[in-house]
């Protein structure tokens, strides 16, 4: 039999197999099925060999009887190898091993977070060590305080380095460290205070014992086993991170990472962890509301009266409109279309963030360069940003850029015959160097330390930068004029850099508002597609679902705004949107005055929904599902992960129930979300896609739905003992083939339909090994998601112009938007975790423009912007270009505000 091409032939314990060359024996053996034990190893991580546990016996031949133990973590696998995995003198090795590890650990299993998915429980189970000889007192330690998201017990260490080779090694962080002294390993702070890098939520995940915590679940803690939990997906930004939220009693109680090898693989951002709490905000919507005609007070309706409500609005009002939004679903957004009819529907966003973002959807559909996954965006070894603070706005696709820069350098270990998966030596080899990462901003970025150069402009200057990049790449591509030696200079090292890459990648988006930016990256990409035909480009969207409204439709708000104003329409239906963030306050609110009947979808009170007449009370998407398109044109299904209570639906039944009421709209028939998806795959051939990202409502294995519950769920008949001693009835779920109970079918599940990643022995997050076709790669099935668009076969020099004029010093200051992972997101600013975390809104300056306005630190000024003015507190920012100012995009309170306008600050004068 042949061997395919980099496989080779191995034998563990007496038996052949066949696996990848290239590798160590741990992950191998993993990959096998084998279950060999270890601490320090992680799929993400690679080998480093700190704790000693994954020990095996390597025999030279099949002549060596006796052979040597081997830590398999640091073996690679060879041509002929012969392993035992079994054997007594490793196992021996391994339970002596895991003793000493053991020495120092504390007795405190019933009452540590980790219980039941500890990783150290399983090894210690898997290597049968059951009884500790040890009857000295204890090593003890002192706790810190690491801000909000993380609870720290050091008491549980075994020192398996994993949180500091994260942290510091993979996600870029310098606030964390090992610290020693004689014979005590010490990993935290130089000193207690919050841990500053937006990925700290991982060690949660990363750590395999107790050590780190999440302190958001222990707030409402409860036993993982009795969680209910459903596959869902992040709605804090456009990336489409998978997740598992875990659920009892009706409340979310804490957010884990869900694997998907294209995008997130194996973490999250600290935003996406844990800005969950707001389906919990105690002032959270959960039943219909009607103003009442005499007192103007909104008070609670039965669901029967407010659609009866709607009737009557419906059939007094000269016209409807309807607005949807880029955190809704795709079929909440289409079932509003289907209500109020094609043309009187305009997607959530102002007309010139939706041009943007469909001038981006129509560039990745044009071609020739595809948008990379977060996966893909790993890979490369050369990256160009234009415009785009990514930490702040897509924050897992910097976590992506930093394992990217690790690329090149590695050429250097692999010169020296080291393998990549030997992490520590590897990185030695490499001597700190990054691959090459060129970034133009208007602002200071957290990128900045690892980037080769770094250019501080405004927008229509860093979009010149990206039209000079792409006419050295291909003179048929515009010049760009009066433009200035340093730009030269920058452009030309960036298209070397570029041409000399092989898998180059650029980067820009939405979020500065500046079509010309996108432009720029465009240009850059299609010239260099010529000689690189995997180039990479990618537009970070501003929404969780910004794509998928973008293909939906192409009027803004404004337009919605216009038919109120010229008296086409007095009724205004607004889907889970608050506009009062996106539209300046002077014009809504006199628009708003116009209009006779103002209907909300929602789940959050805000601003627009205390102007409604009606509020309808929608679903987080803890409490539905549906469906989200992100950056990458990526479609993925959320799942429903509890039921709500009160008279909460999802947006798309209400809207049903309207047509229904009505006797308008093609929707009112649609029993499940299944019926709501086949309409609008006809309607629109673009989401054809969707009806196959995951099994339809009525799938089962074996005539058995999948169970939300673990098969380990105790305890349900108590939850309820005060009301009734016999266990109530599961409620029933039509829109997908999950069950809200523990019982169903509990083996392999299609990708989109795992619940939990369980395999017997593995009770913690690293069972996720037993999901996928490697270790490391795609889960059994392939990774979640269909991608809806690929692009064209458009090679043709048909590049964008005009170039934009360099901007010119004086006048107003250019206002360009400051970004906050954790304020500028408008869901999670509800969740308590993460509201000590917002500034206050501010102005930004360059310190030569606060001098010459005689401006301190600090002090208030008046800011004049064409939404209104405030007075506002005065940041200095050195990195911001003279003549614009910053002002941050989205904190609470405090609109977005019109994209790339100019606006005046003024001293305020105390009389």
């Amino acid at each position: 039999m042949s061997v395919p091409e980099n496989m080779i032939r191995i034998q563990v314990d007496g038996r052949p197999y066949e696996t990848a060359g290239g590798q160590s024996l741990l992950r191998a053996c993993l990959s096998l099925g084998f279950d060999v034990p270890y601490f320090c190893w992680h799929p993400a991580l690679e080998s480093v060999g700190a704790c000693r546990q994954c020990a095996v016996k390597l025999f030279r031949d099949d002549k060596d009887t006796r052979g040597r133990i081997v830590m398999s973590c640091m073996t690679p696998v060879a041509e002929g190898m012969r392993v035992s995995v079994d054997d007594r003198e490793a196992r021996e090795f391994r339970s002596a091993n895991i003793e000493w590890l053991m020495l120092n650990h504390p007795h405190d299993c019933p009452v540590c977070d980790e219980g039941g998915e500890c990783h150290l429980q399983d090894m210690t189970v898997m290597t049968g060590h059951v009884y500790r000889r040890n009857r000295f007192k204890k090593r003890t330690y002192r706790n810190q305080y690491l801000g909000p998201f993380i609870n720290h017990e050091m008491n549980r260490c075994i020192q398996c380095y994993r949180c500091v080779r994260f942290y510091r090694d993979y996600a870029g962080g310098r606030d964390f460290n090992v610290l020693a002294s004689q014979n005590r390993v010490y990993f935290g702070r130089h000193e207690e205070g919050v841990l500053e890098n937006i990925f700290s939520g991982n060690l949660a995940e990363i750590c395999p014992t107790g050590v780190f915590t999440d302190k958001t679940s222990k707030k409402h803690f409860t036993r993982p086993w009795d969680l209910q939990c459903a596959p869902s997906v992040c709605v804090h930004c456009a990336l489409g991170c998978n997740t598992l939220p875990g659920e009892r009693s009706g409340v979310v109680r804490r957010m884990r990472n869900r694997y998907n090898g294209s995008v997130n693989g194996y973490f999250l951002c600290d935003r996406g962890r844990f800005g969950y709490e707001f389906v919990n905000d105690p002032g959270k919507i959960r039943e219909p509301l009607l103003r009442e005609p005499a007192t103007g007070a909104m008070v609670p309706a039965s669901k029967e009266r407010a659609l009866g409500r709607y009737s009557e609005i419906a059939s007094e009002s000269r016209g409807i409109v309807a607005i949807g939004s880029p955190r809704a679903s795709l079929e909440a957004n289409y079932a509003l279309r289907c209500l109020v009819g094609e043309g009187r529907f305009f997607a959530g966003m102002t007309q010139e963030e939706l041009d943007l973002v469909s001038l981006a959807i129509d560039i990745l559909r044009g071609g020739p360069a595809r948008t990379p996954s977060l996966a893909d965006a790993a890979a490369a070894d050369a990256i160009l940003i234009l415009g785009e603070d990514i930490t702040n706005t897509a924050p897992m696709l910097s976590l992506a850029v930093l394992q990217a820069l690790r690329n090149g350098p590695l050429t250097l270990a692999t010169r020296l015959h080291i393998p990549r998966w030997d992490d520590r030596a590897a990185r030695v080899a490499s001597q700190g160097r990054k691959g090459p990462l060129f970034i133009a901003s208007p602002a200071d970025t957290w990128l900045d330390p690892s980037a080769t150069e770094v250019m501080r402009a405004t927008p229509d200057d860093i979009a010149r930068l990206g039209f000079a990049v792409a006419h050295h790449l291909d003179p048929l591509s515009p010049p760009v004029p009066d433009i200035d030696d340093r730009t030269v200079a920058l452009a030309l090292n960036v298209a070397e850099t570029l041409t000399r890459a092989e898998r180059p990648l650029i980067i820009s988006g939405v979020n500065q508002g500046n079509g010309k930016v996108i432009e720029g990256a465009a240009n850059v990409a299609r010239a260099l597609s010529r000689t690189h035909p995997g180039v990479g480009l990618v537009f970070v969207m501003p929404e969780a679902n910004s794509f998928g409204l973008g293909l939906m439709g192409r009027l803004g708000i404004e337009k919605a705004l216009e038919a109120v104003e010229e008296g086409s329409a007095d009724t205004v239906i607004i889907l889970e949107n608050n506009l009062f963030r996106r539209v300046g306050r002077e014009r809504l609110t006199t628009c708003l005055a116009k209009v006779r009947h103002l209907v909300t979808l929602d789940h959050l009170p805000h601003e627009t929904i205390s102007l409604a007449e009606l509020v309808l009370p929608a679903a987080t998407f803890a409490e539905a599902t549906g469906t989200l398109v992100n950056s990458e044109g990526r479609g993925q299904r959320f799942f429903q992960v509890f039921p709500p209570r009160g008279h909460i639906e999802a947006s798309w039944r209400w809207a049903r129930d309207l047509m229904a009421m009505t006797g308008r709209g093609e929707g009112a028939s649609w029993e499940t979300v299944d019926d709501c998806i086949a309409s609008l795959a006809e309607a629109l051939p673009v989401f054809r896609p969707v009806r196959d990202i995951a099994p339809p409502a009525g799938f089962r294995v074996m005539g058995r739905k999948i169970p939300r519950q673990s098969h380990r769920a105790s305890g349900r008949t108590s939850l309820t003992a005060n009301l009734d001693i016999h266990e109530p009835e599961p409620p029933d779920d039509p829109d997908s083939p999950l069950a809200f109970s523990m019982e169903g079918y509990e083996g392999e599940t299609p990708p989109s339909l795992i619940t939990r990643f369980w395999a017997p022995g593995w009770n913690s997050v690293q069972a996720v090994n037993k999901f996928q076709t490697e270790v490391g790669g795609p889960l059994h099935g392939g990774d979640p998601g269909r991608r809806l668009i690929e692009p064209g076969a458009s090679v043709g020099p048909d590049y964008f112009t005009p170039v934009p004029p360099r901007r010119r010093s004086g006048g107003a200051f250019t206002r360009v938007p400051l970004f906050h992972v954790f304020g500028s997101d408008e869901l999670s600013n509800f969740s308590p975790a993460v509201e000590g975390l917002i500034p206050e809104p501010y102005a930004a300056l360059n310190p030569d423009d606060a001098a010459r306005l005689g401006l301190a630190e600090g002090e208030k000024v008046d800011v004049v912007t064409p939404e209104g003015s405030y007075h506002l507190p005065l940041l200095i920012r050195p990195a911001l270009p003279t003549g614009t100012a910053g002002l941050p995009s989205g904190l609470p309170g405090f609109p977005s505000g019109a994209l790339g306008a100019y606006i005046e600050i003024r001293k305020i004068v105390h009389e």
